[in-house]
């Protein structure tokens, strides 16, 4: 059987923020953008989140709700730094280890490094380095399985370490709330409430066919995680799909020569990245928000690889003509580039 690890750092952004600047300490800091910007909260501290205050909540809101939040601009250099210190903590015990984001991974400590028996031994030796290396607590779910490891490093936040062992996890998934279940979400939270369906053990009695009768092939998902069962290995490569650059805009776009330089600007960005990561994509797609909040992508797959920024910024251009730009006020502007494969199948085509 699988010894899984997640590990999932507390409150990270703003961890950082009131670990470099020690008159946040205790405070409720806001990391994102300032209020009276079209801007979303980053991530919080546990002083704001008393107030109500979440992730990818409008700026604007949080100050509503936390009017003494102390705001502070994302410093994502300094972020990226300390995950990897985290990381390379992580493979002193073994190299299957797939991330998800800055601030959370999995790790397949089955057969690690240092022949250590107990999965729980190393996620607190693990939670113990993170913290004298950078000062910062970090949560840690053990279980047998990712689905169990992700549900039981959110159950003792902050700082905490919760293992499901085999023997437990059908009571433990019983017992949890519905709004705990990893892949839940508030719009699913709420059908399945209205269904009767409020924690695990509600869950389990329902039928694989009403499940899928309700929420279609995830309730395949669902049907398979309230008993345990979860299969996915931890994956220690992961392949990029595309590669995207975006913003929103505090004033919306009405100047066409405007959103034609945004459009280059956001091209170059992200031929650049692709460039660093030595990727060669095909298709280019482009995403309009105009100000009423209607979004809408159009994309174009070419016969041949992307070779230059200025390709992207062309056939981006093309994409925009297809759109209301330049006639309706425009809210946010991207561009994405994907359908990757590699230089040697360039070669042979």
């Amino acid at each position: 059987m699988r010894k899984i690890i997640h590990i999932d750092m507390d409150a990270y952004y703003a961890a950082i923020e009131q670990r470099d600047d020690p008159s946040l300490r205790g405070k409720p800091v806001i990391v994102g953008g300032t209020p009276g910007t079209r801007s979303v909260v980053s991530t919080c501290s546990y002083e704001a989140r008393k107030f109500g205050v979440r992730s990818a909540m409008p700026s604007n809101t949080a100050k509503r709700l936390c009017p003494q939040g102390i705001f502070v601009l994302p410093r994502f250099r300094v972020y990226e730094k300390v995950s990897r210190q985290i990381r390379e903590i992580f493979r002193e015990y073994t190299d299957l280890v797939e991330p998800m984001s800055l601030d959370e991974a999995y790790l397949d400590v089955t057969h690690n490094k240092k022949e250590i028996s107990s999965a729980t031994i190393i996620a607190r030796e693990i939670k113990k380095k993170i913290h004298s290396k950078t000062s910062l607590t970090a949560s840690a779910g053990v279980s047998y399985n990712k689905f169990l490891a992700k549900v039981a490093s959110d159950f003792k936040k902050p700082d905490g370490l919760t293992v499901v062992p085999p023997g437990k996890a059908e009571k433990f998934l019983e017992n949890l709330d519905i709004r705990k279940f990893y892949g839940v979400g508030v719009a699913t939270e709420n059908r399945m409430r209205k269904l009767g369906i409020n924690n695990g053990a509600d869950l389990k009695k329902r039928t694989l066919e009403e499940l899928k009768e309700n929420f279609g092939k995830a309730g395949i998902y669902y049907y398979e995680i309230v008993r345990g069962i979860d299969e996915r290995p931890v994956i220690n490569e992961w392949e990029r799909k595309s590669y995207g650059s975006e913003t929103t805009y505090e004033k919306d776009l009405t100047d066409m020569d405007q959103i034609a330089a945004e459009m280059e600007r956001l091209s170059e960005k992200v031929f650049n990245g692709t460039e660093k990561e030595n990727l060669k994509g095909k298709t280019v797609t482009v995403k309009v928000r105009y100000g009423d909040f209607t979004t809408l992508t159009r994309s174009l797959t070419r016969e041949d690889a992307v070779d230059s920024s200025e390709d992207i910024v062309k056939t981006a251009l093309f994409l925009l003509r297809k759109t209301e730009a330049g006639k309706r006020s425009i809210r946010l502007l991207g561009v994405t580039l994907s359908n990757f494969y590699s230089d040697e199948k360039i070669m042979t085509e």
